[in-house]
């Protein structure tokens, strides 16, 4: 197998580590991976098949599946019909490393919720200028569900929290994802990830159930004039109106010193 294509560039008087077989068998099968070729969900051959293909012996062919299973590009599946199985990489798979990372440089949730604040409103620009019918039509029915987990609640203590909270990352994952430009996406999508582990704890707490259903109207009359700029192509409306959104949706839910906080994703 050569190496040749994946031996990386190094510095003068850099000591040279020849990587092992093991990694090479890795790169190959991930370059795989993550280009399409081996599809999400897809058996790779046997072992004694991938043995003979390698030519290395099953010690090296398991810590070629080991690395590939911490990198979560496969599981391995016990028993008569199990094997390794291909998995897609996953935006949580990279959300929680760079969760791990921000925690241990000690940044806090404020500073993320302010990382959201500088891309969704520039996506809800680009979204203004791009928008198509069904972007409309998409937007719009997550609105209506919205509605719906409100009004159907009447009566009752509040909205059902979770599926609101479901509803409300789908909305702003539909502003960033059909904004046009896929970096934006996965970045927004990882810092959704971090976010989320916040509201998970901060929503319950925040919302009064007497004074929820008109905190979550109001919401949702912010969602519909978003939709609206986007709608009459009002691109500086847009990125204006949802970056007040933002700025408002912080301070509700990290009140007083709370966005001071340490990101904390693992307790």
């Amino acid at each position: 197998m050569s190496t040749e294509s994946i031996s990386p560039v190094r510095a003068v008087g850099e000591t040279i580590r020849a990587p092992k077989t093991a990694e090479l068998i890795a790169a190959q099968l991930r370059r795989q991976i993550v280009s399409g070729e081996l599809a999400e969900g897809l058996s790779l051959p046997s072992e004694a098949e991938l043995m003979g293909q390698f030519h290395v012996s099953r010690p090296t062919l398991r810590e070629a599946f080991r690395i590939l299973e911490a990198e979560s590009l496969i599981v391995i599946r016990r028993g008569s019909r199990g094997g390794a199985q291909v998995v897609a990489p996953q935006l949580a798979v990279a959300a929680r490393y760079v969760g791990l990372v921000l925690q241990s440089e000690r940044v806090s949730i404020g500073d993320v919720y302010e990382a959201r604040a500088i891309i969704e409103p520039a996506a809800a620009r680009m979204l203004a200028e791009r928008r198509t019918s069904q972007d409309l039509e998409d937007l719009r029915g997550c609105i209506e569900k919205l509605r719906d987990v409100v009004e159907s609640e009447a009566g009752q203590e509040a909205p059902d929290l979770f599926a609101w909270s479901m509803l409300t990352q789908k909305f702003h994952d539909l502003v960033v994802q059909r904004a046009g430009n896929r970096t934006i996406a996965v970045q927004a999508g990882v810092l959704r990830e971090v976010v989320s582990a916040h509201l998970a704890v901060a929503v319950p707490r925040l919302f009064d159930p007497v004074h929820t259903p008109e905190g979550f109207r109001k919401s949702i009359r912010s969602y519909t004039k978003l939709v609206d700029l986007i709608a009459a192509s009002d691109a500086e409306g847009a990125e204006k109106h949802w970056r007040r959104h933002m700025e408002v949706a912080a301070a509700t839910l990290m009140p007083g010193d709370e966005a001071q906080a340490t990101v904390d994703l693992f307790t």
